[in-house]
């Protein structure tokens, strides 16, 4: 079995990672944001981003970068991606200036012994591909259905394929539709809180909502002798129940 703990849209919320690390500290699992972290956003740039240590502390594993994250001048996503502990991954994002990118495009880890579990990650298109900011900027954003058809069909049937998504509520339930052989979707963007998963065929969604209301935890396990890892189990824990929109 294999458990993970996912948190988006935290926009600069902070006392959560004491409990975090609680949480872990009885149930280990791996620990993973999808996205919107950040006070800044495309255009505006921080030099001291107080979630950056907040999110350290709490030992997050891996992450997608959100629209906070990203930003249209490449120095300054660069120096703000730097600053982040954790792995990164972005599958739809590339540079036509083919400058050194600050994310892995995936991310794998042991399942057993012979089986992988497969990360990837899609942002949300920040402007259309070819436009005129493209050309200025040198980001291409792909089409988020292409990549994940691309990415689902490099994996073997026994590998967990599981998509780390800051393109929100809808567009993860047209991926799942489009994709179906992704095995579980952890989301954000949208702002949609699920208290239990929602499936588009066999595929999971997880949606744990913003400002740290909520970490999600989901397990999932291959039973029966099945090649299709399924959940076994997904739940919202409580983190920061006083939490409000701003």
């Amino acid at each position: 079995m294999f458990r993970l703990y996912h948190t988006s849209d935290l926009h600069n919320r902070s006392g959560f990672a004491p409990h975090i690390r609680a949480i872990r500290a009885a149930a280990p699992g791996f620990l993973i944001d999808c996205g919107d972290t950040l006070r800044g956003s495309q255009t505006v740039y921080h030099r001291h981003e107080p979630i950056i240590a907040e999110m350290n502390a709490a030992e997050y594993d891996l992450g997608v970068p959100g629209n906070r994250e990203f930003h249209y001048l490449y120095p300054l996503m660069h120096a703000r991606l730097e600053k982040i502990a954790r792995p990164l991954i972005c599958s739809n994002l590339v540079d036509t200036f083919r400058r050194p990118l600050p994310f892995a495009k995936e991310y794998c880890l042991p399942f057993d012994e012979r089986r992988v579990v497969r990360f990837f990650g899609l942002l949300v298109e920040q402007y259309p591909l070819h436009s005129v900011w493209e050309r200025l900027f040198g980001w291409r954003f792909l089409n988020p259905f292409e990549v994940a058809q691309k990415v689902a069909a490099s994996v073997s049937p026994d590998e967990v394929l599981i998509l780390l998504s800051h393109l929100g509520l809808e567009m993860d339930r047209r991926i799942a539709q489009a994709v179906p052989r992704i095995n579980l979707i952890l989301g954000g963007h949208s702002h949609d809180t699920l208290h239990e998963p929602e499936y588009v065929g066999d595929v999971a969604i997880v949606h744990a909502g913003p400002y740290g209301r909520y970490l999600s935890s989901t397990d999932i396990d291959f039973q029966g002798g099945s090649l299709r890892a399924r959940v076994v189990q997904s739940s919202l824990i409580p983190l920061l129940p006083q939490a409000v929109a701003p």
